[in-house]
């Protein structure tokens, strides 16, 4: 028998003090009863009735259980899926705020096609040896002198990682340790990454997510996770720990693993939708417990889901309901597990207001994110779209937003790959997107600047396929997107055509050179700096396989060796890092700096007009004055160098006259994409006056030398 006594009614979810577990579910208002389903390791049942309520929190506490402790609800309550109500007793249903999870979600037991006339009674008590349940954890952690490195976000380099896919094929990491927390923190793939020179590791979901049927069907699985269950527990999946409930502590060890590196943690985040489905979709966890109270519902069939997100279901954020679990889930996650910020997936989806058309970029979830004292100080990055209408809103999120930009992603491609007519706005991008960000008062570091991500081609296929390769997808090469901006460079995939190779390897540093001296923040895609490759496949989030996974085997030495000194070089010089975006003048109060901040310059030496930036040129050239950002922790001369940079995407050489006066008389060489970047102490130098042949579809940046350097 156990002990119980009424409980508290917050917090929510299951909390362990010194006696036993205090229980703490939040229901619907029509819900009549409520059981805590206690469950052992051999999948036996005990039914405690819950009877004690504090407005739609129903609570209890239970002596003697603690750490380890499998659980779930079933709740009694009014079957009118007409009215949004689908109560059924039959199914356990798993706490929205358990810690952690165990067992797995069988979809012959709990998914099915409903009839809305009749829920389904079928009883899973003699079987839930491996249903997925909620566990009870302590919390106990010895985080010692663990510290935020408190990046800030203009001198952050962001490495967008997936905690299985970075570390299954790592030949350094035990292999009892991949595709885990622990490998994600073993120090080889650590010092890959801090000897490359990121901030910042962006971990795809690992909040507790369970698979698709149609996936598992066709042998597949939901390998990037967008398919949440549980905001508050790391996926179990992903622990080394056989201990129930050991997900948790190893995830807290990778944490301060990291952190101990001046590696900051970010997790992707996905409150726009959960594991649950469209109607047809199982009952799992808050359809069962309160469906009007955390979904969109459409108006007039509330049977069926408002569907911002291509998954069947949309969270309804103006819902006081779910607006508290996002934001306890992601309190949760700073205060108890030491991340430092979040990328929120189709953000867009958290704005829409129950009856409106479009977002509300005015929404109460703004409101109490920027409120809060302990979320307003870490990083939140958003993805500015979702599939609804008027859902495409970057450039258009709060002032302590940063933001995924996509329309930085495309100019860049369409650039390199010679499309005519996009030296405006590829200027516009490469200097931190100011149409989109200044007038709110934001800096450059709003702007996420990325080429490619976990969504879509690797940087390798992006210059080896003009078309998407999923057919080992199962649906005819019909999925993901089929405008990728790419080029193949004259052939489409694998090749040993030298000339193809060259171009391609050539290609791949143009993209990484742009991205890394870009005003705003760099996002990496894992792999990329290694050569990664897909096979051409742009849509691999059921491919939890070779396909998808890093082959440490196969590692391009030579472009990690480029990505490494490009990041030395964002690194040692602010002018690639603005706090703000450029005006146009020279730095006041500055006799050293009689130059503005930027100048854009012909081939021919000669300041930009007005026509000439809508010419069909493909090439750019501009002057960055060092003097104009200077910082005052930056005591070292070199940190006050200008720099000259050219881009050529054009399929010939164009030459360059070098400025004269005014501007530094002599320049190094410090990157050139069509060889490699210079080595240290034999760089080519070149003087004012003289002419600089850009090779073509090729970088060339140029450092100011010090006089009598």
């Amino acid at each position: 028998m156990h002990t119980v006594d009424i409980g508290q009614p917050y917090p929510l979810g299951a909390t362990v003090d010194e006696t036993g577990t205090n229980f703490a579910v939040a229901l619907a208002r029509e819900a009549e009863s409520v059981e805590l389903c206690l469950v052992d390791e051999d999948g036996v049942e005990t039914r405690l009735p819950v009877v004690e309520r504090h407005g739609t929190t129903w609570h209890v506490h239970v002596a003697g259980v603690g750490h380890g402790q499998r659980y779930g609800y079933r709740v009694t309550g009014p079957w009118d899926p007409s009215r949004g109500l689908w109560h059924n007793p039959a199914k356990i249903l798993v706490d929205p705020y358990a810690r952690a999870f165990a067992g797995e979600h069988e979809w012959g037991q709990q998914h099915h096609s409903y009839d809305f006339d009749e829920p389904d009674r079928m009883d899973t008590s003699d079987n839930l040896g491996t249903t997925m349940l909620g566990v009870v954890t302590d919390d106990d952690f010895d985080w010692g002198e663990d510290a935020p490195p408190n990046i800030a976000m203009t001198d952050t380099v962001v490495y967008e990682t997936h905690v299985k896919g970075m570390t299954m094929r790592h030949p350094a990491v035990p292999e009892e340790l991949r595709g885990t927390y622990a490998g994600m923190a073993h120090p080889e793939v650590v010092r890959h990454l801090t000897d490359l020179g990121v901030t910042a590791v962006e971990l795809m979901p690992v909040h507790q997510f369970v698979d698709d049927a149609t996936l598992q069907e066709k042998g597949l699985s939901n390998y990037w996770g967008y398919n949440t269950l549980g905001f508050f527990a790391p996926h179990a999946a992903y622990a080394a720990s056989q201990e129930v409930g050991g997900q948790v502590r190893e995830f807290k060890q990778m944490v301060k693993d990291l952190h101990a590196a001046g590696l900051e943690v970010i997790l992707d985040v996905v409150y726009n939708h959960t594991a649950e489905g469209n109607d047809k979709g199982p009952m799992l966890s808050m359809r069962g417990l309160d469906n009007a109270g955390y979904y969109h519902l459409v108006e007039g069939d509330e049977r069926h889901y408002m569907d911002y997100t291509g998954t069947g279901n949309s969270v309804d954020l103006s819902s006081p309901k779910a607006l508290q679990l996002v934001m306890d889930s992601l309190r949760h996650w700073v205060t108890e597990m030491h991340v430092d910020g979040f990328r929120f997936d189709l953000a867009t989806t958290l704005t829409r207001v129950e009856g409106e058309q479009g977002p509300d970029m005015f929404s109460a979830f703004f409101d109490v994110v920027r409120q809060d004292p302990v979320l307003r100080t870490v990083k939140l990055i958003a993805e500015p779209w979702d599939v609804g209408w008027g859902g495409y809103q970057v450039g258009n999120f709060p002032g302590i937003w940063s933001e995924w930009n996509g329309m930085y992603r495309d100019t860049v491609r369409d650039f390199w790959r010679g499309e005519p007519g996009t030296l405006g706005e590829f200027a516009t991008r490469l200097t931190g997107s100011a149409d989109l960000y200044e007038g709110d008062g934001r800096s450059p570091g709003a702007s996420v600047n990325f080429v490619t991500a976990h969504d879509g081609f690797t940087l390798r296929d992006l210059v080896s396929y003009n078309e998407k390769h999923n057919e080992a997808n199962g649906e005819d090469n019909n999925d993901g997107d089929s405008h990728n901006r790419s080029w193949n460079c004259g052939v489409e995939g694998e090749t040993d055509d030298p000339e193809v190779l060259t171009l391609r390897a050539r290609q791949q540093r143009n993209f990484l050179a742009t991205l890394l001296i870009s005003q705003g923040v760099p996002m990496i895609s894992h792999g990329d700096e290694l050569g990664r490759t897909q096979g051409g496949n742009n849509n691999v989030y059921c491919q939890d396989n070779e396909i998808s996974w890093i082959d440490w085997s196969a590692v391009d030495d030579a472009l990690v060796a480029f990505t490494r000194d490009l990041l030395r070089l964002r690194r040692e010089h602010a002018v690639f890092r603005r706090r703000h975006h450029f005006d146009g003048r020279p730095a006041a109060r500055d006799v050293h700096a009689p130059l503005p901040d930027i100048v854009w310059l012909e081939p021919d030496a000669t300041a930009k007009t007005e026509d000439d930036w809508g010419s069909e040129a493909r090439s750019i050239g501009f002057f960055l004055s060092g003097h104009a950002i200077a910082r005052p922790e930056d005591a070292d001369d070199a940190a006050h160098r200008d720099f000259y940079v050219l881009m050529n995407a054009w399929w010939e050489p164009v030459p360059y006259t070098l400025p004269g006066p005014l501007f530094p008389e002599t320049w190094e060489v410090v990157v050139d994409t069509s060889s490699h970047v210079a080595p240290s102490g034999s760089r080519p130098r070149v003087r004012a006056g003289e002419v600089l042949e850009v090779p073509a579809r090729s970088t060339v940046i140029l450092r100011q030398v010090p006089e009598g350097a």
